[in-house]
């Protein structure tokens, strides 16, 4: 396959599986492995495409966004909600920064992935079960210590295949939030965490990145986007009707074959 349509393939893909409990990290390894793909080095391309789904979350929540940041230090409400943002994404900062070696050689194991799919997906029926009566219902009503706790679990999700999304919505249900707010705490702790690792992994690779790799990138980013602004505005009203169990029995599904053909 030619590699313009792969980077275009990849960034349907990123832009299908960013805010959904099934690793969008793991779907373009395994992908890209199938695939052979060739892009950007350093896994470039992997990590700045994301970007282009967090624009979608800003696009489709612009006005929650918006009134958040104009409300700082006159509105209660929307002080807490950034508040709570920032607090949440402090431990992938601190984390990330540390371990970013680590990470970069593990996102090299498709296998690693393929069995951090599996395991996820029976841990999140697990907590399905457990999480009956959720205490807290709004971004902007979680205590300090929460946000710090759910942003302690979205680090977890370092481990490819493990999911960025569903490790802070399964830890923030397992605190005691409700499956909308913890999908939409989900959404809007992935811009600065998205934003971050973007910024950090261009400067980890500047040297390598050309103008070639930049329209590949480029092309990435903008069907990522396109494709999860269609993904954002419906995911809240599945999750809030099917649950989580639906993505969790996928991630088992996906995971068993990809682990078949992985070890052939």
């Amino acid at each position: 396959m030619d590699i313009i349509l792969q980077a275009l393939l990849l960034g349907i893909v990123e832009g299908l599986t960013e805010f959904l409990p099934v690793s969008s990290t793991g779907h373009l390894i395994l992908i890209g492995d199938l695939l052979g793909f060739q892009g950007p080095p350093g896994k470039a391309f992997e990590i700045v495409i994301q970007l282009g789904a967090i624009g979608a979350v800003c696009v489709v929540y612009w006005q929650r966004l918006w009134g958040a940041a104009v409300g700082i230090g006159r509105d209660p409400a929307a002080t807490a909600f950034v508040r709570n943002i920032l607090v949440g994404f402090l431990p992938a900062m601190a984390i990330g920064v540390v371990a970013y070696k680590h990470i970069r050689a593990l996102l090299d194991s498709p296998v690693v992935v393929a069995v951090a799919l599996v395991v996820g997906g029976v841990l999140i029926l697990v907590l399905e079960r457990i999480n009956k009566h959720p205490r807290h219902h709004a971004v902007e009503d979680f205590p300090l210590p929460l946000a710090l706790k759910i942003g302690f679990f979205q680090c977890i999700a370092m481990i490819p295949g493990v999911s960025r999304s569903g490790a802070t919505i399964m830890g923030a249900m397992l605190v005691g939030v409700d499956r909308k707010a913890a999908a939409e705490f989900s959404f809007f702790l992935a811009i600065p965490t998205m934003l971050g690792a973007t910024v950090y992994s261009i400067y980890k690779n500047r040297a390598d990145l050309t103008f070639d790799n930049a329209g590949l990138i480029a092309l990435g980013f903008v069907a990522a986007f396109l494709t999860a602004l269609v993904v954002v505005k419906g995911a809240i009203a599945f999750i809030s009707r099917h649950g989580f169990a639906p993505f969790a029995w996928y991630r088992i599904g996906f995971g068993t074959i990809m682990l078949v053909l992985l070890l052939k």
